[in-house]
């Protein structure tokens, strides 16, 4: 192959490689799929679509477990009143909270990775390995569904990825055991009902047109779970 065919080939490859970890996809493109505002119909609290009371007398699942993880224990200075757990796919083969932070930094330009948490599935961190971003250590607004700022999903709902792209195959076994396991614990320490509980594209208020987290993924069955 010539030299300059070869550096060609090269170069699409690398843009092809970078645009696939951008995150949650826009109708399966695997394009950044939200530049600000665009793509979310109303910039408001979760109270204007729900009751805000209804949160407040949901009964705790189940009782909040002393053995989950010291680092999913948000520090109490700064911890948030959360409402509502959204789901997500990478639309990625493989990655981790490294890479993701790295291209909504550096690429998309944001303070940091959108998610709170990234959940594994054996390429490129463990299957089921639960990691804790820095949006949750220090309890900040996410950047995982639509436009910032003054966004209900972001300002008050735990944004949870799952590396996998589910419009072609499942999450693994040990992704779906974790991420019941982390959405649990959440439910009974904010009282989130099941029935707050999105995939990305079904979030209340979202207009983008995502597939994400892909139909692949088991909402029905996953709940079922808790």
């Amino acid at each position: 192959m010539p030299v300059m065919i070869k550096r060609t080939f090269f170069c699409l490859v690398t843009v092809v490689s970078i645009i696939s970890i951008s995150g949650c996809d826009s109708g399966g493109s695997g394009v950044p799929e939200i530049v600000g505002n665009v793509g979310y119909a109303a910039i408001k609290p979760l109270g204007a679509f729900f009751p805000r009371d209804e949160v407040r007398t949901v009964k705790p699942v189940m009782q909040l477990s002393r053995t989950v993880p010291w680092d999913w224990q948000p520090p109490a200075s700064r911890e948030r009143d959360w409402k509502a757990i959204i789901i997500h796919h990478s639309v990625t083969h493989n990655g981790n909270a490294r890479v993701f932070h790295d291209f909504h930094k550096n690429v998309r330009k944001w303070d940091g990775i959108g998610y709170d948490f990234v959940i594994g599935n054996g390429n490129g961190s463990g299957n089921g390995q639960v990691e804790v971003t820095y949006r949750w250590r220090q309890q900040v607004a996410g950047a995982h569904c639509g436009g910032t700022p003054r966004n209900w999903a972001n300002e008050e709902a735990v944004g949870i990825c799952l590396v996998g792209d589910f419009t072609k195959t499942p999450p693994t076994t040990g992704q779906l055991q974790s991420l019941a396991r982390l959405v649990k614990f959440l439910q009974s320490k904010y009282r989130i009902p099941s029935s707050r509980i999105y995939g990305h594209g079904s979030t209340p208020g979202y207009t983008g047109g995502t597939m994400c987290p892909g139909d692949k993924f088991p909402m029905t069955a996953f709940k079922r779970m808790l």
